[in-house]
């Protein structure tokens, strides 16, 4: 008879470095068997898993089992998270106790990955230990092994859970090395593994999890706990799973900032990534008006700020509006100058989009306190630089971060469109004026809708466009109209010379369509209801004469009457 020769499992040379990809051994995918019923069964398990709980700190303890809500659970957890390097080194001295009070026993063994990674012990049976072998509960056998560790760290209990070790290392890497280190240690049947009270539940969970692919618990604080409990044992299907169950749960501003809030180890991991996305997005699309909820977004953390301004939907008057409102919310929560010149250098200053910013709102950047003396100049210069660049050349640069996470010269969906301006001082004081509307803007204007344009200056005083669709009161039809308005308010008069003009096929040069004079005061605008003189079907038809690839060109020359 022919024997087939199997490899041996944990035989590191077996191990292809494609089986630690998502879509490897470590965390498939792809449907896995159920062994289910092999979970804390001897006859189906190899080793003995002697799980000892630790009391957590006086302040992550919760008022009942599980907490009561996802801000109890942050709070916790956030405790947690900060008392967690003491408590490390505690398991560590813990070790070093066992290593010296008992050496008829193997060594104990630490195995560090990342900041919240798990510890791990494993040791020789001892020799008058009886166990039930399907029992999960307290093992009063290991008394001895416990009263050891009472001057360093108390156990509260101890559960005994048979495990199959094939199973478990097939699943995290952290129970492969374990059991695979090539030492006495991994030959050994009992394996004790310190974890704290407020980790138990998620930990049994997990332990289900390798073996059935199922959770039973659905609330998103025990998801949560688990998928905390599943990084620490590097466990990357089971995240995936607590990731998937989290994302269809409905989502609300306190849960995304939760999931924002998560340790940078699960954030970052490839699993957790689609929940982070979808906190984000959730977020984005909340807050995309910030002008609704300006309170709100005031007071939201730096993850919240990030997800909202990152996003190119966001509707806000001009990307100085951005600035400003940036400007004061960091001035709120860091007051400390040296906290908020670090935090706009680190994070808050690739959300602002400088090439989109007016050149005086990039004067006042250059003179701004809250910036680096020497970032300031960098993104002026950039801004500059990108405002100089010939439009095909901006598009360029625009499509080329169209996947970066943050972006620089991709344009925001901005209440005021923007507007560039070329100004001369001498013989007279005179200013060129270029918007440009894409179809789909102009499309959108129609029947009675408006888009005003960002300020610009002239003489010292504020002037902006507003294009509207009309109905032209003589002929009973929608027409395209623009206007050219004063900011200022008040007794203030200011004479000017205008003249308006739009490319137009087939020269695709800007062709005059008004002229005149005028002279504002606070409030006024002045402009022609029908500046193209036809209809608006004709205007927006596909063959119209004013869209050149898609972009109606508009220019208006602006000059100080003496």
């Amino acid at each position: 008879m022919r024997v087939l020769k199997v490899p041996d499992l944990f035989d590191l040379s077996t191990i292809m470095v494609s089986d630690f990809s998502p879509g490897g051994a470590f965390g498939s995918d792809t449907t896995e068997p159920d062994f289910g019923f092999a979970f804390n069964d001897s006859n189906f398990s190899d080793r003995v898993l002697r799980i000892e709980i630790m009391p957590d700190s006086p302040e992550t303890k919760s008022d009942g089992d599980c907490c009561s809500s996802i801000a109890v659970w942050a709070r916790n957890r956030k405790r947690r998270r900060e008392d967690f390097k003491k408590e490390i080194d505690v398991v560590q001295r813990q070790e070093q106790v066992l290593n010296f009070n008992v050496p008829d026993t193997v060594d104990g063994l630490t195995y560090e990955n990342r900041d919240d990674d798990a510890v791990a012990m494993i040791e020789g049976s001892p020799s008058d230990v009886g166990l039930n072998c399907n029992q999960i509960g307290n093992d009063t056998a290991y008394d001895n092994y416990s009263s050891l560790n009472k001057d360093h760290l108390t156990v509260l209990r101890v559960n005994i859970i048979h495990i199959s070790s094939p199973i478990l290392a097939a699943k995290s890497p952290f129970f492969y090395k374990l059991f695979s280190n090539g030492m006495t240690e991994s030959e050994q049947r009992y394996v004790t593994l310190p974890v704290h009270a407020s980790e138990e539940a998620a930990l049994l969970d997990l332990l289900n999890f390798m073996y059935s692919n199922t959770l039973s618990t659905t609330t998103p604080t025990a998801l949560l706990d688990v998928l905390m409990v599943a990084d620490k044992f590097e466990v990357a299907s089971c995240m995936r799973y607590c990731s998937r169950l989290l994302r269809n749960l409905p989502m609300t501003c306190e849960s995304a900032l939760l999931y924002l809030d998560l340790p940078s180890t699960v954030l970052m991991a490839d699993a957790v990534q689609p929940l982070a996305d979808a906190a984000k997005q959730f977020l984005a699309a909340k807050y995309k008006d910030v002008t609704k909820f300006q309170d709100e977004v005031l007071n939201l953390p730096l993850a919240g700020i990030e997800a909202v301004f990152s996003s190119d939907d966001l509707q806000v008057a001009s990307e100085d509006a951005v600035y400003d409102f940036l400007l004061k919310w960091a001035r709120t929560h860091y007051p400390k100058l040296e906290e908020r010149r670090r935090v706009f250098a680190t994070r808050l200053g690739r959300l602002i989009r400088f090439p989109h910013m007016t050149c005086r709102k990039l004067k006042k950047v250059l003179t701004c306190n809250d910036f680096d003396a020497e970032i300031a100049p960098k993104v002026v210069l950039e801004a500059l630089f990108f405002k100089a660049e010939t439009p095909h050349k901006q598009r360029a640069l625009a499509s080329e971060e169209a996947n970066a996470p943050y972006r620089h010269f991709l344009e925001r969906a901005y209440k005021y469109r923007p507007v560039k301006v070329v100004e001369f001082e001498k013989p007279r004081q005179q200013c060129v004026v270029y918007m440009d509307l894409k179809r789909e803007e102009c499309a959108h204007l129609f029947p009675g809708g408006k888009v005003y344009s960002q300020a610009f200056h002239l003489g010292g005083q504020g002037f902006f466009f507003s294009a509207h669709c009309h109905m032209d009161q003589q002929s009973s039809f929608h027409c395209f109209g623009l206007f050219l308005g004063m900011q200022e308010k008040g007794p203030v008069t200011f004479a000017v010379d205008y003249e308006f003009a739009a490319r137009s096929k087939p020269t695709e040069d800007y062709i005059s369509k008004y002229k005149g004079n005028y002279t504002f005061t606070g409030g006024k605008a002045v402009g022609y209801r029908n500046l193209f003189g036809i209809p608006w079907t004709t205007f927006m038809a596909d063959d119209s004469n004013y869209f050149i690839n898609g972009v109606l060109h508009l220019r208006a020359e602006l000059t100080v009457r003496q």
